[in-house]
């Protein structure tokens, strides 16, 4: 699982609204970032391409509370540095909850814009467009009402200036309302217990735990199942056995950090529910159902295979990492084959995953749902079985079904 160092009193990003802005180098693209968020957020200049790396920061922005601002490379840029620069525009888009395209008023939508359009269509990502620098020649204003521009701005539009202000809290307005839809009521664990059920949560604390704190999908469990006025027990495995037997009554359930599933299944009697926080997580990203029917194709590897394993953040590695050391050397044994292996972290997944015979992702507590279901449906569209870590080690210990009895009774 991922290692995230977390301050209690801060909003994870994977549950904040991602709020992307995108477009031409000098529409003003950042200057409106600044002037929507109040901050110094984005470096300014008229030199083209001035913002060479996609810009993110978490913030409260009202009246939408917590949200992620992410300014992006111009989508016109050019050159060998300039396309690489594009992609990461491009490659937002999988995070991206709302979406700004920033136009220069004066020189109107190009076909740069027009592509990008069709993109939040296709993706279903809720957009507005800004036609920006309204200040500057009123008389020259491109409004898109006259009947000749009327075609060609057939989108929906804001007119500001992110110089003098006009337009952004109209802009905040738009945002907060297309953004609402988003809200979601979705629970990792809560609705499948019930007022004053017991949970167990195995959490080993090795040689890659952060020192002095729980990893985040351990946290957000636990709150999870104290908002439905549950009861959380935490312990090791070591000391499971012993939790167990403290008790007068079996627990509702039993969630174990997936890389603990061959000990823990010994000790959990097979009358308890039991799962893994990863699994908890392919449910809460809205992945579950695809990365079940991917943990199969792991009977149909072949020698020479690549699989890819990717992470959704980019934690030390240690010497024992699940990631990089501990997956491979299970995937090899239980499958017997000669295989290959590629990773990722972070923002960067693959475009192309032709090259892979399977993917399989981390619980992705780090990464939106939209990224997610963005990383499964590329996986999908190319044919290529996407799966992650607690289903398919699960499934290596041959307790796949009973990990999901609790999602599918």
């Amino acid at each position: 699982m991922e290692k995230e160092t977390l301050d209690f009193d801060k909003t994870p990003s994977a549950n904040r609204l991602h709020i992307s802005f995108f477009g031409r180098r000098n529409a003003g693209k950042s200057s409106v970032v600044n002037a929507v968020t109040g901050q110094d957020l984005s470096i300014v200049s008229e030199v083209k391409g001035t913002t060479t790396d996609p810009v993110k920061k978490a913030m409260e922005l009202l009246p939408l509370g917590p949200v992620v601002i992410i300014d992006t490379p111009g989508i016109d840029d050019d050159g060998k540095v300039g396309e690489k620069r594009v992609a990461k525009s491009y490659q937002i888009l999988g995070m991206t909850d709302v979406a700004v395209l920033v136009i220069d008023n004066f020189v109107g939508p190009a076909a740069e814009d027009l592509e990008l359009i069709k993109l939040f269509k296709k993706k279903n990502i809720p957009y507005i467009v800004v036609l920006n620098k309204v200040d500057l020649d009123m008389e020259s204003l491109i409004t898109g009402a006259d009947e000749e521009n009327k075609e060609q701005y057939d989108f929906p539009h804001i007119l500001v200036s992110a110089l003098t202000g006009q337009g952004i809290t109209e802009l905040k307005e738009k945002i907060a309302e297309i953004g609402k839809p988003l809200e979601s009521n979705k629970k990792l664990i809560a609705d499948k217990i019930a007022d004053c059920d017991i949970v167990v949560l195995v959490t080993p604390i090795d040689a890659s735990a952060p020192k002095g704190r729980m990893i985040l999908p351990q946290v957000q469990t636990i709150r999870d199942i104290l908002d439905t006025q549950a009861i959380a027990m935490v312990t090791q495995v070591a000391e499971l056995s012993a939790c167990l037997n403290a008790l007068k009554e079996p627990p509702a359930l039993v969630v174990t950090d997936s890389q603990a599933f061959q000990q823990v299944k010994e000790i959990v009697p097979d009358s308890v529910p039991l799962t893994s926080f990863s699994i908890l997580f392919a449910r809460f990203k809205g992945i579950l159902d695809t990365a079940v029917y991917g943990a199969q194709y792991l009977n149909k590897l072949k020698d020479g295979d690549t699989v890819l394993i990717s992470e959704g953040c980019t934690h030390h590695r240690q010497c024992e990492d699940i990631g990089t050391v501990k997956l491979p050397g299970w995937i090899k044994k239980y499958s017997g084959k000669k295989l290959l292996f590629e990773f990722t972290s972070g923002g960067h997944f693959p475009q192309d995953l032709s090259a892979y015979a399977l993917v399989v992702h981390c619980g992705g507590c780090m990464l939106g749902e939209r990224e997610m279901v963005c990383r499964q449906e590329s996986a999908e569209e190319q044919g290529v079985p996407f799966t992650n870590y607690g289903i398919l080690i699960a499934q290596m210990n041959g307790i796949l079904g009973r990990s999901l009895e609790i999602f599918y009774e």
